[in-house]
Formats: structure tokens, C-alpha cells, sequence
């Protein structure tokens, strides 16, 4: 664990732009195989209707976003959807449901431990996203066979009652610590151009870099306007600011997958080779991210092959030739 403190992430983010990448390139190449990118599948398991106030989400029962509300899908849908992700090329499937959190001994929770534990059968790395947690609740997941909890933080506490009001900065931290003492993985990452600033930013990463154990991954969202939302009318972000915190969260989290997400939709190729080059391994894969756009596999294949990149073998197989190679 290497915490840093905002003012030494301050120093790393302002340099100019080209040691910048110089430093993170050098950091990515002594930490990852350098072809490598995971590719991650997402559905969303349960959409609309979610209780809480989030100002970017079009899920929130608190807006009028056209997105309605549907029953948590059947294992039959799903199954559907996972095994199409591991034929395009996915090694791992994450999934979303659009609630505040889940209990223990509830049926909607045995139905999602039940799909959980058949997708994992597929030999896919399971990441889900499910709200709130107990310690028990947790307990259970990494018993179905989650590989990775899902729960950004999306902001600095500082600026984080500003977009949600539900649920506080507190709660986030005890559901990511209920998932890492049940032995999870934590993907946890924020949204850039929601109004906060570059100190807001690298707020979030010094709270990240402070994880023991680390995250696993670092999702790097940028804000795509929903209708409805409060902050439809958000700025979009600026390709370079983008570049700069990709790599600043490189550098900071050498051992952390940064996930390139949301927002790829809108970017260039030349904009996501240099994301690719700044130190993301990671990337949404697919034609839709929960209710927003996302590139088409094939498009995204197409780039990943133009920048010599290949895609990242699931967790658990780069444990068995580990193994392996120890033998």
C-alpha cells in the first residue's frame, strides 16, 4: 500500500503533460504485461426505479428519465447475455441493479446469489454492483462466487452531498469495507465533469490510494448527460483532463486495473490509444453500459487489434498458469 497525500498527487497531476505519461508508462510497464487489456461485459439485472438521488443517474425514481422500471431479469436472460459477452471475447461479467442495497435472507437476494453462482459456472470473472451491504450479506456473495464488488466513490466526500443526498460519503466506505473483509475484490472508481474540481478528483484517489487491501480496479467514468438528470447540461469532459487523471491514478495505484468506462462512446480512437498509453488495462466492453451507449465490439476489437493490444486472460485462469508454471 503506498498512500499519497493530495498535495503529492497535485505535484504528479500538474506536470506537464508528456512526463506525465512518460512517468505513467514507466510505472504501467514495470507492473503489467504491456499488450494486455481486461475486457468487461455489463448488464444491468434490475433497471429504474432505484430510491436514491444520484444526479447522473437516469435510474433514479426521483427524475423523470423515460427509463422504466423492470423486475430483477430471470437466469435464463441472463445466462443468455453472458454467454454471448464470453463469446465476443469478455472475461468478465458485471452486473447492475438499480436498488438501494440488498439483505440476507430476502428472495430477491437468493435469486441474485442463484444467478451469481451459474454465471461464475461459466468460467467468467462475476463483478456486481448491488447498493448498500451488510457484513453478512457480503459473506454470502463471495460465497456464490463474486470475484469483485463494484461501489465507486464517485467524488471527494467534500463534494459528494452536492450529488447525492440519499446516502452519505460514510456509507459508501462501510459497504466497500464489508466487501473486502468478506475477501471480495473492490472495483471502485469516480465520475469526472459533474461540477467538482481537479482537487475533488485526486481527493477521491488519495482516499483510493489509502485502501488496504488496494482496489482491484479503478473505474475512470466521465459524465454523460442523462436526460432528466440534474446534470444533463454538464459539460463534457476534456479529453486531456481525462489523459491526466488516467495517468495520475496509474502512477498512484501501480497494481489497480484502471478501467476506462463510461464515456467511450463519444471519444475518438486517437483519444482512447492515448488513455490506452497513459496506463488504462480496462475497459467496458459492449454496445451499452446499463442505460447509456458504449462502442460496439467490433469497433472496439478493430482498436485494441491497430494498437497491438490483445485481451486479458480471466483472473482465475492467470492463477491455474501460475500454478502451473510453478510445477
Amino acid at each position: 500500500m503506498n498512500t499519497l497525500t493530495i498535495e503529492q498527487l497535485r505535484e504528479i497531476y500538474n506536470q506537464p503533460m508528456f512526463p506525465l505519461l512518460d512517468q505513467a508508462r514507466a510505472v504501467y510497464r514495470a507492473n503489467w504485461a504491456e499488450s494486455e487489456v481486461q475486457l468487461c461485459a455489463l448488464l444491468s439485472i434490475k433497471t429504474g426505479g432505484c430510491s436514491e438521488d444520484c444526479a447522473y443517474c437516469a435510474q433514479s425514481s426521483h427524475y423523470h428519465t423515460g427509463v422504466q422500471r423492470e423486475e430483477l431479469l430471470g437466469l435464463d436472460t441472463v445466462l443468455t447475455h453472458a454467454h454471448r459477452a464470453k463469446e465476443s471475447g469478455a472475461t468478465r461479467f458485471c452486473m447492475g441493479a438499480a436498488w438501494k442495497g440488498v439483505r440476507e435472507n430476502t428472495e430477491r437476494f437468493d435469486k441474485v446469489k442463484e444467478i451469481i453462482r451459474a454465471v461464475a459456472g461459466l468460467g467468467l470473472e462475476v463483478c456486481v454492483t448491488l447498493g448498500e451491504l451488510t457484513d453478512k450479506a457480503a459473506e454470502e456473495l463471495k460465497e456464490a462466487g463474486v470475484t469483485a464488488y463494484n461501489h465507486n466513490l464517485d467524488t471527494s466526500p467534500e463534494f459528494y452531498p452536492r450529488i447525492v443526498s440519499t446516502h452519505t460519503y460514510a456509507d459508501r466506505l462501510r459497504t466497500i469495507r464489508a466487501a473486502q473483509k468478506a475477501g471480495m475484490d473492490v472495483c471502485c472508481g469516480g465520475i469526472l465533469g459533474m461540477g467538482e474540481t481537479v482537487d475533488d478528483r485526486l481527493r477521491m484517489l488519495e482516499i483510493l490510494s489509502g485502501f488496504d487491501p488496494e482496489p482491484e480496479s479503478v473505474p475512470i467514468n466521465c459524465l454523460m448527460g442523462m436526460e432528466g438528470t440534474p446534470l444533463k447540461e454538464a459539460a463534457p469532459v476534456d479529453v486531456f483532463d481525462l489523459v491526466r487523471m488516467i495517468a495520475t491514478t496509474r502512477i498512484a495505484l501501480p497494481k489497480t486495473k484502471v478501467r476506462l468506462s463510461a464515456g467511450r462512446a463519444y471519444m475518438s480512437r486517437e483519444g482512447q490509444a492515448l488513455c490506452f498509453y497513459a496506463g488504462a488495462n480496462s475497459i467496458f466492453y459492449g454496445g451499452k453500459l446499463l442505460t447509456t451507449v458504449n462502442p460496439k465490439e467490433n469497433a472496439d476489437l478493430e482498436l485494441l487489434n491497430a494498437l497491438g493490444l490483445t485481451p486479458q486472460a480471466p483472473k482465475n485462469a492467470c492463477m491455474n498458469e501460475l500454478e502451473k508454471s510453478k510445477h
